[in-house]
């Protein structure tokens, strides 16, 4: 196996264990597109996860910032032996568009929460619906760029729902303040992995949200060619509808469904033309 095989290989592999839904979607894509995809999803698992695996804010700003070096790099050859970096390197995905989703991930490692909703919608914006903008870019046809973002801000919003126990065993907190006060949630229960008809509260105002722009990105049609790149959208509605049942506890159930039935539904989204 070559040496850039053996890159891909490891990249398919985190990918298929680490962002199962948008490995999915690769498989959906074109087999000219397949590659960069799998390089951008790759590359958006490893500088997302960079929060969870260090002590302190430093060393995060500190790993962030060999991935701007890495990424200037690229064109010039220089992947530092990184089994992502040199797959990055062997597309044509837009290195201006990498460099500004490392920037987005800065806010990842800042202990302040989100003030409201819009604030939340604003991050995701230049994290979830910019993958997705870069994404539409590897295929042959492009969606319209409001589609992209409603669908990228949805795909975030349900993300970070199901989400919250894990950010809440690393001390991470993602849902608005404002949210919190109006339902009187104290952020420490949550923390603590406690579930409060308070955060019951919260969590279905978020999930509104993404139905709302889920409704958005499906008023027009987009070319067949481009779908592949909103496809992880597809998923939400049933994540949502897991999360907002009434006897739902995020600390105790998973919103994890079996391999096939995201497979169907992301089919049925491709053939109907509709995420």
């Amino acid at each position: 196996m070559t040496q850039i095989a053996a890159a891909f290989a490891i990249c398919f592999a985190e990918v298929r264990q680490h962002d199962h839904d948008r490995f999915l979607t690769v498989l959906l894509a074109p087999a000219s597109a397949r590659d960069a995809l799998l390089a951008l999803y790759a590359f958006n698992l490893e500088i997302g996860r960079i929060p969870a695996a260090v002590s302190e804010p430093m060393m995060g700003h500190i790993r962030l910032q060999w991935w701007r070096e890495t990424v200037e790099g690229l064109d010039r050859g220089e992947t530092r032996g990184h089994a992502v970096a040199e797959v990055l390197a062997a597309t044509n995905l837009p290195r201006e568009g990498l460099l500004a989703l490392i920037d987005a991930r800065e806010r990842d490692l800042s202990e302040e929460p989100f003030a409201d909703l819009p604030a939340l919608e604003s991050y995701a914006a230049t994290t979830s619906a910019a993958v997705m903008h870069l994404a539409s870019g590897t295929l042959a046809a492009a969606a319209p760029e409001h589609v992209i973002c409603s669908a990228g801000i949805a795909y975030a919003l349900t993300g970070l729902l199901r989400a919250l126990p894990l950010h809440a065993s690393q001390g991470r907190l993602f849902m608005p303040a404002d949210l919190l006060r109006r339902h009187e949630v104290d952020p420490h229960t949550v923390l603590a992995g406690a579930m409060t008809e308070g955060l019951r509260g919260v969590m279905c105002d978020v999930a509104d949200r993404a139905r709302v722009l889920l409704a958005e990105a499906r008023r027009e049609l987009v070319p067949q060619a481009a779908l592949p790149a909103l496809l992880p959208a597809a998923l939400c509605d049933r994540y949502l509808d897991l999360m907002t049942a009434r006897a739902f506890d995020p600390f105790r159930q998973t919103t994890d469904m079996p391999a096939f039935r995201l497979q169907l539904r992301l089919l049925r989204a491709k053939m109907t033309g509709r995420i």
